[in-house]
């Protein structure tokens, strides 16, 4: 008998290509769906037809691309606020690339503008179809007509510092959004308030407060307001009755949405007035997709996979979901317990999945273990296929944020790794997200100390427990997890044999004076208000410890970075040749907090694994 072919690798084109998927929602009636499609960078509304030839059947028609220009912004696959239904279905608007709000008929005709200046974001047309509700550059919402020659746009909202997401209520009186003031995050605290659509009155608050984190204001079609709130420790769907009363939907010790980095979030979903909702599940970083009985007060899992963007129409649902198996897509679930599920669009390339293949396992699995003070860290844990070799090299990948979580979602770069061989240890460390508020919370002034710890116990766990060889072990991160790999090699320089940072924190002084606006006063909950931290700003900079740094360390940044400087990576990079240390910084041209354009991710996966064949894989256990 022949030999079965040698499975080709994953290639990092392969996994740099395919598109990004975002956003989608039925139009009113449910037979049509649009989303956000970002290849390259640039961003497209697509609309697809749904029809029924049987019942129990949904069909999908063709793609058909709408959008012009201006573009429309891009859109993370679980929400960014880019666009929203008429009511009639007869077209979108949407946030576009120019910062303005544009009207785009579906009909192919070309685009209108609404509104200019902002940047706008989070449209929502009033159920009239004749005003859309918007938010300006996340500082104040604003009401604008949708016929030419109308009022100008009416501000809503008071003095609050930040604001997201503004919801409708049925009968287009009113105006509801989420609002927080600094120094709080939207993760500490916030606002629910509404108010007269026609800017009368005062804004009333009806849910949050201090050390209440809220967020997704959205009305039932009966009109009593809902939302996700986190007074009970854990982030709740939550619904406020007729008398005021305030409960949960489903009390629950799992989250129901991630934090609120940014609008359109949309992890829930009312299924019109049948006092049901479905709602995304976090399950230690797993998803699922649930249906809750308001009535009988019971609920059941419709789905596996992390699901977001929800939204109800015509007896459907639509979502992107995705899984360590499934290649992140359009869905639209259907049938009178939405039993059925059809796949409307498809982002990622298959091919760069583990699961497209045998032998390539890419579902984690849940571990925990102690941290130096006997906190219980959670993870999960990517094993490669067998070698019989003995165990082997591990990477330790450190999500953003550090407000954040890297959810069980189709990665291939993570399949890229694992492709070749390398075991992927993915640390939840005190500050992450999908554990409940006392968790993400235990980060407050502890940022670059309790992280760090969280992360050199979760890799002397993978040694103990023959998850990796201990001469093979790699720090990796962005961002805030960047900042988290470099403190990581100072404070533990005989844990690693390499470090990879992709655009981290190196100097905490330097980011309080330059970051953007909306994370300008996160380090005075993550590490203290200056001048009274001051010692503790320059004990936990990378920058200012560089003489403990022994391992070697590749650094990658964009030269268009409006987060974290590229001279903070630059000064890393300085000190480090000065000392005599291997390290290897590239800069990327025209490239910001993250990557734009497919030719970055695949230089940035070969050049990683070149740097960690010549300085790791060479390191092998006695």
């Amino acid at each position: 008998m022949l030999a079965p072919p040698p499975r080709p690798p994953i290639t990092a084109a392969l996994c740099a290509r395919g598109r990004r998927l975002g956003e989608p929602r039925l139009a009113p009636g449910g037979g049509r769906v649009a989303f956000v499609s970002t290849a390259a960078g640039r961003g497209e509304l697509v609309v697809v037809d749904l029809r029924a030839p049987a019942p129990g059947e949904l069909v999908a028609g063709p793609e058909v691309v709408v959008s012009s220009e201006p573009a429309p912004r891009g859109a993370r696959p679980f929400g960014s606020g880019v666009f929203d239904w008429l009511p009639d279905g007869s077209g979108l608007v949407y946030a576009a690339t120019d910062g303005g709000l544009w009207f785009q008929p579906v009909d192919g005709a070309p685009p209108r503008r609404l509104v200019e200046g902002g940047p706008a974001a989070a449209p929502a047309v009033s159920p009239a179809g004749n005003e859309v509700a918007y938010v300006v550059d996340t500082r104040h919402v604003a009401v604008a007509p949708l016929t030419a020659g109308g009022p100008w746009p009416r501000r809503l909202s008071g003095g609050a510092d930040f604001c997201l997401d503004p919801a409708w209520s049925p009968d287009g009186g009113t105006v509801a959004w989420h609002e927080w003031d600094v120094p709080a995050m939207p993760w500490d605290a916030g606002r629910i308030v509404a108010r007269a659509a026609a800017a009368t009155g005062e804004a009333v608050t009806l849910a949050g407060g201090e050390g209440v984190a809220v967020q997704q204001p959205r009305y039932r079609p009966t009109g009593q307001l809902s939302y996700l709130g986190d007074q009970s420790g854990w982030t709740n769907l939550r619904a406020i009755g007729a008398g005021g009363q305030d409960d949960a939907v489903l009390a629950d010790d799992h989250e129901h949405g991630g934090p609120a980095w940014g609008p359109g979030q949309r992890s829930f979903a009312w299924t019109g007035d049948t006092g049901r909702a479905v709602l995304s599940r976090n399950e230690g970083g797993f998803g699922s997709l649930v249906l809750v009985d308001t009535a009988s007060g019971t609920h059941r899992a419709l789905a596996r996979g992390v699901h977001g963007c929800l939204g109800w129409s015509g007896g459907r649902l639509c979502a992107v979901r995705s899984g360590a198996r499934t290649p992140t897509q359009v869905v639209v679930r259907h049938g009178a317990d939405l039993e059925h599920a059809l796949v409307v669009a498809q982002g990622p390339l298959a091919g760069a999945g583990a699961g497209a293949g045998a032998g390539r396992p890419v579902e984690p699995e849940p571990v925990r273990w102690a941290a130096d003070d006997g906190t219980e860290i959670p993870g999960r844990l990517y094993r490669p296929a067998a070698t019989g070799e003995g165990p082997p090299p591990l990477i330790a990948w450190v999500h953003g944020g550090p407000t954040g979580q890297m959810e069980v979602v189709f990665n291939p770069r993570l399949a890229y790794w694992l492709d070749r061989g390398w075991a992927v240890l993915v640390p939840d460390h005190r500050g992450s997200t999908g554990h409940g508020r006392a968790f993400t919370q235990s980060l407050a002034g502890r940022w670059g100390e309790a992280d760090v710890a969280d992360v050199a116990a979760g890799l002397a766990a993978a040694v103990a427990r023959g998850w990796g060889d201990p001469r093979r072990l790699v720090a990796m991160g962005a961002s805030a997890g960047g900042f988290t790999v470099l403190n990581l090699l100072a404070a533990h320089p005989e844990r690693c044999a390499a470090g990879v940072d992709l655009y981290g924190v190196a100097d905490l002084f330097e980011l309080e004076e330059t970051t953007h606006r909306f994370e300008a006063h996160s380090l005075r909950s993550l590490v203290g208000p200056l001048p009274d931290a001051a010692e503790r700003y320059r004990a936990r900079s990378p920058v200012r410890k560089l003489d403990r740094i022994a391992a070697p360390l590749l650094i990658l940044h964009g030269d268009a970075d409006p987060v974290v400087p590229l001279a903070q990576s630059r000064a890393v990079a300085d000190g480090l040749r000065a000392r005599g240390r291997t390290v290897d910084l590239h800069v990327y041209e025209g490239e910001g907090h993250g990557w734009s354009r497919p030719e970055t991710v695949i230089d940035e996966l070969e050049r990683t694994e070149a740097f960690l064949t010549r300085h790791v894989l060479r390191r092998r256990s006695p």
